[in-house]
């Protein structure tokens, strides 16, 4: 696998376990991580996580952002470990303590994510949520604020989007795991999009994020691995200047 695709996270968004199944043997090869959220694992349990892994040697992305009082968390991290997810999104809107207690449920063997802030949240819900005006005009000192607790609790890392992902890198430091939901090729078009902070792969990439999850401009394409293949190399292209 080319390392630009390595870097490709494509979420699993389906209700159904066959079409799952088709589209990771579709994209086998082609992107380093498949995402299971909410919709599919409420549809098919842990299982589907195992029936992923049967199909493909990609990484696994247990996307359930995790959110109740920190002994609950802890015991859910407990499970998802029994899956051999590799990492689990837990909301780091929460305490510190419950991202504490969720890296001690994943016992070293399945990382902790903390979600700073949906990339479907714009600055007007930011001040509808009642938070000063300094989150308000500046939205990345919120995620800063919430990326502090995540590295604070031991996460190894954290879901920002690409406007972002420079700060996070720059306060955190370059081992601090960066994964960037909300990415729009700029040759791509998304009907009815309903994410508002968005970036390029290339954006994303080239401002410090690790991994891009990438859905619908790939599973809509005319041809989905070419989709793949073409971000693949937005990414390669941003990897080598970011490191020049």
């Amino acid at each position: 696998m080319k390392k630009g695709n390595s870097r490709i996270i494509f979420p699993l968004d389906v209700d159904s376990a066959a079409e799952a199944e088709d589209l990771v043997r579709m994209l086998d090869q082609k992107v380093g991580m498949f995402k299971i959220g909410l919709e599919l694992f409420i549809d098919q349990g842990p299982a589907m996580v195992r029936r992923v892994r049967a199909l493909s040697d990609a990484g696994i992305f247990l996307d359930l952002k995790l959110h109740d009082i920190s002994a609950t968390v802890k015991k859910a991290m407990e499970s998802a470990v029994k899956t051999g997810a590799d990492l689990v999104t837990v909301h780091a809107s929460s305490s510190q303590k419950m991202l504490e207690m969720a890296v001690q449920g994943g016992q070293g063997k399945t990382r902790v994510l903390g979600v700073t802030l949906l990339t479907d949240n714009d600055a007007s819900v930011v001040e509808a949520c009642g938070f000063r005006q300094e989150y308000v005009t500046r939205t990345e000192q919120l995620v800063l604020k919430r990326a502090g607790f995540a590295h604070g609790a031991g996460c190894a890392g954290v879901v920002c989007s690409g406007l972002e992902a420079a700060a996070v890198k720059k306060v955190f430091g370059r081992d601090f795991l960066i994964v960037t939901p909300g990415i729009r090729p700029a040759w791509g078009s998304v009907e009815n999009d309903d994410q508002e902070r968005i970036t390029t792969p290339a954006m994303a990439i080239g401002q410090g994020a690790d991994f891009i999850v990438v859905g619908r401009p790939i599973r809509t394409a005319v041809d989905p691995c070419a989709a793949a293949d073409a971000i693949a190399g937005e990414v390669e292209a941003a990897l080598a200047d970011r490191y020049d």
